[in-house]
């Protein structure tokens, strides 16, 4: 990890988006050296983006396929190749009297179909680690960054993802499940000549997981770094962002100002 980039960006960051929450970072490794090591949950069906959120207030957390408790995480994490038994009815209506279904796709059919078009995904390494960007250190190399944040949060992120290019449809807002648009998909972009910027943290099942105002927007390392060098050019600098910027101020001064009861 450029450590120059780090703490560019970190600069950069505190300047245009005052009092917007840390990024998180992620990559896989085959070594017990980086982070705290995430115990196996101690409940099934727990969700990953619960505990990926942990991250966020300062830690560096490794996980392990044991560690995840879905079936799901395990999946979009790259620990896993296959579908729970009965994906299929368990995204749509269900089994009468066995399973029942989160209702997300009208038919098994359109499930199948889905399942049919989803990319292969398996983890390079033995472990996955989630570490706060500003915690990151020389020996790391993040594949993608982490954000989430508030609607003009993201409105400025997609922006500055699409500064530099021409295309129309240049952030992704996949179908899925909310761990694979902050790991699986921001990855797979990472691979690509021109990746793609992330959007995602709609799946309803891990809403919960995440403040209520709360998107999230995952920037492949590639394109992360041709954000950062475009910042101090771009609209960032301009009015209009300036009055976006005074309410993200705002918004962080309310916050960290203490309630008083009556």
């Amino acid at each position: 990890m450029d450590t120059a980039l780090r703490d560019g960006f970190l600069e950069l960051w505190r300047k245009y988006f005052p009092g917007a929450a840390m990024p998180v970072a992620f990559y896989y490794t085959d070594s017990e050296e980086y982070g705290t090591y995430v115990k196996p949950p101690k409940v099934e069906h727990r969700c990953v983006v619960g505990d990926i959120a942990k991250a966020r207030t300062g830690r560096a957390l490794r996980f392990s396929d044991v560690s995840v408790g879905c079936f799901g995480g395990r999946k979009y994490l790259g620990f896993s190749e296959g579908f729970r038994p009965d994906f299929e009815y368990f995204l749509s209506y269900g089994i009468p009297g066995k399973l029942e279904g989160e209702r997300y796709k009208k038919t098994p059919g359109l499930v199948k179909d889905m399942m049919n078009r989803m990319p292969a995904f398996k983890a390079p390494g033995r472990y996955i680690v989630f570490k706060s960007w500003d915690l990151l250190g020389p020996d790391d190399a993040p594949e993608a960054v982490i954000f989430f944040g508030s609607p003009d949060v993201i409105s400025g992120l997609f922006t500055l993802a699409n500064y530099d290019e021409a295309a129309l449809g240049h952030v992704l807002t996949p179908f899925g499940a909310g761990c694979s648009t902050i790991v699986q998909y921001p990855y797979l972009e990472n691979q690509k000549k021109k990746p793609r910027c992330v959007l995602g943290m709609f799946d309803v099942s891990a809403r919960p997981c995440v403040p209520a105002g709360d998107l999230a927007f995952a920037a492949p390392m590639k394109k992360f770094k041709r954000m950062v060098a475009n910042m101090e050019e771009s609209f960032l600098v301009t009015h209009s962002w300036d009055m976006v910027k005074r309410r993200l101020r705002k918004a962080a001064d309310t916050a960290e100002k203490p309630h008083h009861s009556s």
